[in-house]
Parts: C-alpha cells; sequence; structure tokens
C-alpha cells in the first residue's frame, strides 16, 4: 500500500509541475509549413499503410487531466523498461528503418512509435501524439514523441525518464508529424538560442 501511496504522490507531484509548465509563455511548440516526410517513416509507411491515414478533426488539444497525466507517465516509463536500446544496425543491418520493438529491443524512433501506440489504445487521439525529430546538444538527431494537450507540448523521451515540456529539454525541435494528418510531416519554428550542428540524413 505504502509504494501505491507514493506512486500516487509523484503522479501527483509530477501533474502539480506540468501545470506550471502550461503556464509558462510558449507552451506549444511553434508550428511551420509542410515539410519532408522522415525516410524512415515514408519506408514504414509503405509496409504499413494505417501508419499514414490516420486523420485528426481540427479541434482543442485534449484535456489534460490527473488521470492523462498518470496514463502518459504510466506509459512512458513501461516503454522505457520494456525496451532495451539497439540501433537498427545492430537490429536489422541497416543504417535506419523504424518499427516497433522487436523482441524487446528498438532505437529512439521504436520507443516513439510503441509509446504512440500504446496511448492510441488507452483513447487518444492520433493528433495529439506526434513524432517530432529533433537535434540533440551534440548534433545527432534523435526522435521523441510530443504531446499536445491543454496545457501544452509535452515530450516523452527514452533518454530522460521524466516528461517534461518541450521547452524544458536541451533539444533543437525540427520537425514533427500533422495533427491532423499522420502522414504530413511540419517544419517547427524552434528560434530559440540554441547550438545547430547538421542532421545526418
Amino acid at each position: 500500500m505504502g509504494h501505491i501511496n507514493r506512486i500516487g504522490a509523484l503522479a501527483a507531484l509530477g501533474f502539480s509541475l506540468a501545470l506550471m509548465a502550461g503556464a509558462q509563455a510558449a507552451p506549444f511548440l511553434p508550428g511551420g509549413e509542410r515539410t519532408t516526410q522522415p525516410v524512415g517513416h515514408y519506408e514504414l509507411c509503405q509496409k504499413r499503410p494505417a501508419e499514414c491515414e490516420q486523420a485528426t478533426a481540427k479541434r482543442a488539444p485534449v484535456e489534460l487531466t490527473r488521470d492523462l497525466w498518470a496514463t502518459i507517465v504510466d506509459v512512458n516509463n513501461l516503454v522505457n523498461t520494456m525496451v532495451t536500446p539497439r540501433t537498427d544496425w545492430q537490429i536489422w543491418g541497416v543504417e535506419e528503418r523504424w518499427s516497433y520493438p522487436v523482441d524487446g529491443v528498438g532505437d529512439c524512433e521504436d520507443y516513439v512509435l510503441e509509446k504512440r501506440r500504446q496511448l492510441m489504445k488507452a483513447g487518444m487521439a492520433p493528433g495529439s501524439l506526434l513524432i517530432t525529430v529533433v537535434r540533440q546538444p551534440n548534433g545527432d538527431g534523435h526522435a521523441v514523441l510530443t504531446v499536445r494537450t491543454s496545457l501544452g507540448d509535452f515530450v516523452l523521451d527514452n533518454l530522460e525518464p521524466r516528461v517534461l515540456a518541450w521547452d524544458d529539454t536541451p533539444y533543437q525541435f525540427l520537425k514533427r508529424q500533422s495533427e491532423r494528418n499522420s502522414g504530413v510531416w511540419i517544419s517547427i519554428g524552434d528560434d530559440r538560442n540554441m547550438l545547430v550542428g547538421s542532421v545526418k540524413k
């Protein structure tokens, strides 16, 4: 019982922090124009067409309640725990392949896809769960899941155990899925003063 109460207290603390993050000046990622789809996502959509056919009607972001926050945190923790990080080269013998985790291993995109799938099973709309490409401080490309809520955009990341507001992360945000159409990608106008290096194509 004590363990359960501790988890509940941590979830409540996280929700309070989310409320504070939502009160910041820029809680939502600044969207831009339509841009190129990552080749890994394009290839995934060729194998799984439904991945690019998810449409979400234009509406306000989902309300971030305590229960929804707990679900988001639980899914992030579950997938980060159940998947062991491996590169696509180690798994498939190729440089880039987006897939769901296989035999409990995956790279960053695989974590993102599994978290997205689990949250959709929990009732969230595809347009609230956006695969997002970022640049790490060292210049490497990386993928995270952005969850759009009434309190702002939050990031689920396999390199970070906490669910953070997008502008509390160390990343430069480059592009993400459209909230209307899962097969369309848009640029992100992240003009914060950060180091910008090249992303391997």
